[in-house]
C-alpha cells in the first residue's frame, strides 16, 4: 500500500509479477478445501489449511514488493488516489458479500417461514411452526437451541466498539506525529480485536457442545455460521493488516501526512465494526 509520495513524475507501473496467479490458486484450495470440508470429504481440511498457509505467504511477499516501491520513493500523489480508489471499491464489494447472506437471511425469515407453515403445507408437515430458530419439521433435523446475545455477543459488541476508538485516537496521533502514542493505542485496538476472536472461538464451542447448534441445524445454522464466521474471518484479516502497519510503524515508516497503509487497513477494520452491529442486532436479538 502507498505510504510515501515520492517526486517521480511518472505513474509507477510495477513489472509482471507471479503473484497475481499464485494468489489465485492458493484461493481456489482454500474454497475447495472448505467446501469439501463441510461436507465430510477427509482431503478438505488439509487441503484448506494448505490454501490458507500459501494465501499468507503469497501476500507476505506480494505486499513486501508494494512497501519496498512506496518506502523507494517511486509513488507520488496519483499512485496513492489510485489506491485509495482500489480500497473503496474493495470495501464496497464487500459490503455486497455481506449485503448477500444478510439478504438470504432476511429471505429465509420473512418470506419461506411463514410459507412453509401455512395451509397448504400442513398436509406435508403437520408439526412445523413457522417459528425463526425451530428445528425444522420433525427427524429432519436435530433439536438445538439458539444463541441468545448474553453475554459473549454483547461483550464483542463493547469490545470491537472499543477498538474502533483506540484506532481512531491512533490515527489522530499519527496525524500529530507523535508516533509512540500511535503505536500504543494500534496495539491496544489489535489486542481487543485478538480478544473479540477468542471470545467468538469459545462462542462456537459452546454452541457446538451445548446447544447442538451447528451448520446443519436447517436454515438457523447455516445463517448464523456463515455471516458471523466470515465476519470472524474479516476480523481476523483487519487484524493481520493493522499488526503489519504497527511493525511498519515501529519501524519508523509513514510520516504524519503520508500513511495510506494506515489509512486503508483503518477504513477496512470501521468496516468490519459496521458490519457486526448488524450482526448483533439481526442475528442475536430479532
Amino acid at each position: 500500500m502507498s505510504t510515501q509520495q515520492g517526486n517521480a513524475p511518472y505513474y509507477f507501473v510495477p513489472g509482471p509479477s507471479k503473484w497475481p496467479v499464485l494468489m489465485g490458486t492458493a484461493l481456489l484450495a482454500v474454497m475447495a478445501g472448505a467446501s469439501a470440508w463441510v461436507n465430510g470429504i477427509s482431503w478438505g481440511m488439509p487441503v484448506n489449511i494448505i490454501g490458507i498457509i500459501a494465501a499468507l505467504v503469497v501476500l507476505y511477499y506480494w505486499f513486501g514488493d508494494a512497501i519496498a516501491e512506496s518506502e523507494g520513493g517511486l509513488y507520488n500523489a496519483r499512485i496513492d488516489t489510485s489506491y485509495r480508489w482500489s480500497m473503496s471499491w474493495f470495501i464496497f464489494s464487500e459490503v455486497m458479500f455481506f449485503g448477500a447472506f444478510f439478504g438470504a437471511l432476511y429471505y429465509a425469515r420473512a418470506i419461506t417461514m411463514p410459507w412453509l407453515a401455512d395451509l397448504d403445507h400442513k398436509f406435508l408437515w403437520p408439526d412445523f411452526a413457522g417459528v425463526w430458530g425451530n428445528g425444522g419439521p420433525a427427524g429432519v433435523i436435530d433439536k438445538f437451541e439458539t444463541m441468545g446475545p448474553f453475554p459473549i455477543p454483547t461483550i464483542n459488541t463493547a469490545l470491537l466498539l472499543a477498538s474502533g476508538v483506540t484506532l481512531t485516537i491512533s490515527h489522530h496521533a499519527l496525524r500529530e506525529n507523535l508516533r509512540s502514542k500511535a503505536a500504543l493505542w494500534l496495539f491496544l485496538t489489535v489486542l481487543l480485536g485478538a480478544i473479540f476472536m477468542g471470545f467468538q472461538v469459545y462462542e462456537y464451542m459452546h454452541a457446538y457442545s451445548e446447544l447442538n447448534l451447528k451448520l446443519t441445524s436447517g436454515i438457523y445454522g447455516s445463517t448464523f455460521f456463515m455471516l458471523t464466521g466470515f465476519h470472524g474471518f474479516h476480523v481476523t484479516m483487519g487484524g493481520i493488516m493493522l499488526s503489519v502497519v504497527l511493525y511498519r510503524l515501529l519501524k519508523g515508516h509513514f510520516t504524519a501526512d503520508n500513511h495510506f497503509a494506515f489509512e486503508g487497513a483503518a477504513w477496512y477494520w470501521h468496516f468490519v465494526d459496521v458490519v457486526w452491529l448488524g450482526l448483533y442486532v439481526v442475528v442475536y436479538w430479532l
